[in-house]
């Protein structure tokens, strides 16, 4: 696949099938993913990949600790709840209506939402989870940093064929992420991403988000 097929292609895929992901393949992704850029070579980026029965294990830990409403449920590190102010307010409900849309929950079923929400810690039932994480004395730019690598990550997978959901609601429970990882306490969790074979039957995978135009965002200087 080309780039810009590539590019095309890749959407937050919500729904997989159980097919698995051979070992074989992560590696391949992430062989190509280490290749990304970082501010003088710094490399900060960590990768726990799970499956099997430690992928099970992980997502039955967090489900039971996130219903004791524990106090880790936020980020590590500085992060807002969402958008606080239009554009990006806007753009954010447009996306949740339409996704809540697909999924056939009604606005204000808070039940549906936390179950939907919890999702997120099934991977939305891929095969394989990977959670990354960074050294917690590294600045802002490494966080950039660690961003190119997970967007380079997921479009050789879309160049495979394979769809994933990058999810920052993993940074919400990291006591027991970690724990069950063995994540160091000197490493924050930044965020997590499922990998495996889009579920095309499924509803919600036919969400495309919409993008602003370049002159939207753009300023031209000096043409």
């Amino acid at each position: 696949m080309l780039l810009n097929d590539a590019l095309r292609a890749r959407r937050s895929i919500r729904a997989f099938r159980p097919d698995p992901v051979p070992e074989a393949l992560v590696r391949e992704l992430l062989e190509e993913a280490r290749l990304a850029p970082s501010g003088t070579n710094i490399q900060p980026w960590k990768v726990h990949v799970v499956s099997g029965a430690v992928r099970a294990l992980l997502e039955q830990e967090v489900l039971a600790h996130r219903e004791t409403n524990p106090a880790d449920s936020g980020a590590e590190f500085p992060r807002r709840g969402g958008a606080r102010r239009d554009p990006y307010l806007g753009r954010m409900r447009t996306l949740g209506k339409a996704m809540y849309g697909l999924l056939e929950i009604p606005k204000g079923d808070q039940a549906a939402n936390w179950r939907q929400w919890g999702r997120n810690y099934q991977f939305f039932d891929a095969p394989v989870g990977l959670i990354f994480t960074i050294d917690n004395d590294l600045d802002a730019m490494s966080f950039l940093d660690i961003g190119m690598f997970i967007q380079t990550l997921m479009l050789a997978a879309a160049a495979r064929g394979l769809g994933t959901c990058a999810q920052g609601a993993w940074n919400n429970y990291w006591t027991v992420t970690k724990r069950v990882l063995g994540v160091p306490d000197e490493q924050y969790v930044v965020c997590g991403l499922s990998l495996g074979w889009p579920d095309e039957t499924a509803a919600v995978n036919t969400l495309v988000a919409d993008r602003e135009p370049v002159d939207g965002f753009a300023v031209f200087h000096g043409f």
